[in-house]
């Protein structure tokens, strides 16, 4: 079994690809439609249609790669920025140059801002949040000035109109193109925490246990050693003494074996109902969709011990492998007792291994435990994706 945590991919990569076509993709629908749309119009000069061709080209380019690097190394909580390829900020801004000028010259006041307004939307996502807003707002109030002064120059009476829309757009495109990249960074923070709380569920297990074995051994060793240290002192004084506290000793390693296997084996403290109710909350943390089918009958039928004690072990081995062997999006959870035998089944998609790559050492041990019980252990590779683990033993325990 890993330690490290896994991609629990499918719901967040399904997000990610919205996210492409959402921002990235709508970009650049936009850019060319409203730039090409204009490069087509024979009422423009070819000296303005002319460059404007290439620069499109060039600013749809640099913008997709920008949205596109960006969408794949989201901010994390710690670094709460992405780090700006320099280069092509300074290509997209080139080509914003000229896809403003040329417009401008035309005196068409809607258009020239669009790649401007662009441009600063993607270099502020790659901002820390104070300095992203500073920069929309100072890049706002600057859409005034252009526009207004052309218009104050060529006295067309469209002054209100070249000032206002293009800050409107500027602050527009930062709202569209901002938000959904704002929340594909909260998404993966979320799904990386969720990892993370599933990782530290299955560490939290493992030190119980090792709180459980030091409890136990710790004790046990002590008294042994003092034992075996007054044995010592007294085999030349008092040898029938000193036989007595080595029996002791000896009476002691036995209880300390004993408890270690209980211990190992999770008599001590697995139960049905307590490894129910863990996968329940370790795998809705880990972003699983866990649904428990558990006949009423079933959870209150008279089982021995030993029998809720190795369903108990094997529903946490089944949890620990769809943790740590699956990009799992469901599990099923079927728990029922028919014609006197208890049957515990659990299934999740999004398998990672081959049918058999599975059989470790867990799945194999309590194979081995519920056959001595007189029941079974079987896993396999269902339809698709899926791995079923399914366990069956009587709700008396074995007949003998």
């Amino acid at each position: 079994m890993e330690d490290a945590p896994r991609d629990r991919g499918a719901g967040l990569t399904s997000f990610r690809r919205y996210t492409w076509w959402a921002v990235p993709g709508t970009v650049v629908c936009v850019m060319v439609l409203s730039y090409g749309s204009w490069a087509l119009d024979g009422d423009v000069p070819a000296w303005a249609r002319v460059p404007t061709v290439p620069a499109l080209a060039v600013h749809a380019v640099a913008s997709a790669v920008l949205l596109g690097g960006w969408l794949k190394a989201p901010a994390t909580i710690e670094s709460p920025s992405v780090r700006a390829p320099l280069g092509w900020l300074l290509v997209a801004g080139a080509a914003a140059v000229v896809l403003a000028a040329l417009p401008l010259a035309r005196h068409n006041y809607g258009l020239w801002v669009v790649a401007s307004a662009v441009t600063v939307a993607i270099g502020a996502s790659y901002l820390p949040a104070r300095s992203r807003w500073v920069l929309v707002v100072a890049a706002t109030v600057l859409a005034l000035v252009p526009g207004g002064a052309v218009s104050l120059a060529a006295d067309d009476g469209e002054f209100a109109y070249a000032v206002v829309f293009p800050a409107g757009i500027v602050a527009f495109t930062a709202w569209t193109v901002l938000g959904p990249l704002w929340a594909w960074r909260i998404a993966g923070q979320l799904d990386r925490a969720r990892q993370l709380e599933a990782e530290l569920a299955v560490k939290d297990e493992r030190l119980r246990f090792a709180s459980d074995l030091h409890d136990i051994q710790g004790h046990h060793l002590q008294v042994i050693a003092l034992k075996a240290e007054l044995a010592s002192r007294l085999t030349e004084t008092d040898p029938v003494r000193a036989a007595a506290e080595m029996q002791e000793v000896r009476q002691l390693c036995s209880d300390a074996l004993r408890d270690t296997r209980a211990v190992v084996q999770g008599i001590r403290r697995t139960t049905l109902d307590d490894e129910i109710a863990n996968a329940t909350r370790v795998l809705a943390a880990a972003g699983i969709d866990a649904r428990m089918d558990l006949e009423p009958a079933a959870v209150a039928a008279e089982l021995t011990e030993s029998v809720r004690s190795l369903l108990g072990l094997v529903m946490r081995e089944a949890t620990t492998n769809v943790l740590r062997h699956s990009h799992a999006r469901s599990a099923e959870v079927d728990y029922r007792v028919t014609g006197g035998r208890a049957r515990l089944r659990i299934s999740n998609d999004g398998a990672d291994l081959p049918p058999g790559a599975a059989d470790g050492t867990g799945l194999r041990g309590l194979a081995e435990r519920l056959r001595a019980a007189g029941g079974e252990l079987t896993w396999e590779r269902g339809e698709g994706d899926r791995f079923v683990v399914t366990a069956a033993l009587p709700a008396q325990g074995a007949t003998r």
